[in-house]
């Protein structure tokens, strides 16, 4: 079987039955992304996914991290955050630990990610919080003219390294996979398909679901159109005998960048228990944290002090 081949296509029939509950997700904000940017198809792919899931917009959160990403967070009309440069990891984290009712969801560039934020995301995955996290990966930062990103292939020139990248470029889902994560998918900006269909397996997932998203920047980094990624693309479900419970299966496909890129969901850890579930005093806990939340009067405590 060609492994270029497209596995998922959108349910079309499905879709045009709900699209009163998509429109319920748009906003009249005006798209202020450049012609061609990733952002609009990872956009719609969410909506997507959410209306095909069934998931109202007063059930989600999202999250956005600071950057092109983050342009998003009055374009989709649900419950939002815009966090810190570096930090919607931890936002996102705690108010899904706060409210487990709540489907929380956080996007984040490469700078954000790999950069300042790369501390949260080695704990969160760590912990297994119940997050869903798309990292976008353009390979650079974006929303401030095309500086080097953790990403950026070595020895392209970008703005602020003309003479060229001079370290080797962090592979995101291999570096997740060393950490000993429950859930790790890829997929690109430019098959708005298979980002549904990705995007619909993490939400399910009970745990830390960590998606790339390989997506093209055409303002600013030229080494990976839109077109380089068409040449290099395959998908696991066209791969046979793959097992994506296989951690040394799944750090084997990962690791290629250059040739043969696959997408789809890589790792999945059956055994892996969530932050939540580990926590033995709240199994038997009906409420949610926000449900608990109490008045107290600190004028006693303030007295004690004084």
């Amino acid at each position: 079987m060609d492994n270029n081949k497209i596995c998922h296509k959108l349910d079309t029939d499905e879709l045009s039955k709900k699209f009163d509950k998509f429109l319920e997700y748009e906003t009249p904000q005006k798209m202020t992304w450049c012609g061609g940017c990733g952002n609009y198809g990872i956009l719609n792919a969410l909506e997507y996914s959410f209306v095909l899931e069934n998931i109202q917009p007063n059930q989600v959160l999202m999250c956005f991290d600071v950057g092109c990403n983050g342009n998003a967070s009055d374009k989709i009309r649900c419950n939002t955050l815009h966090g810190l440069h570096g930090r919607v990891i931890s936002l996102a984290s705690g108010a899904a630990l706060a409210n487990t009712h709540m489907k929380v969801v956080a996007t984040a560039g490469d700078g954000a990610t790999f950069s300042e934020g790369i501390n949260h995301l080695v704990h969160a995955i760590r912990n297994d919080y119940p997050i869903t996290f798309i990292h976008h990966d353009n390979q650079n930062y974006g929303l401030t003219t095309g500086q080097a990103s953790a990403t950026t292939k070595k020895g392209f020139p970008m703005n602020a390294s003309p003479d060229g990248v001079l370290g080797d470029p962090i592979n995101p889902v291999d570096l997740v996979l060393s950490l000993n994560p429950s859930f790790v998918a890829r997929t690109f900006s430019g098959d708005i398909e298979h980002m549904t269909s990705t995007f619909r397996e993490a939400l399910n997932h009970k745990g830390f679901s960590f998606v790339e998203v390989l997506q093209a920047c055409p303002t600013y980094n030229k080494a990976t159109p839109q077109e380089w990624y068409y040449d290099r693309i395959k998908y696991i479900e066209n791969l046979k005998g793959y097992d994506n419970t296989d951690i040394w299966q799944a750090r084997k496909i990962a690791a290629d960048l250059e040739k043969d890129i696959y997408l789809g969901v890589i790792y999945k850890n059956k055994n892996s228990v969530d932050f939540m579930s580990r926590i033995e005093s709240r199994k038997t806990v009906k409420t949610t944290l926000v449900e608990e939340v109490m008045i107290y009067h600190l004028d006693k405590f303030l007295d004690e002090l004084s």
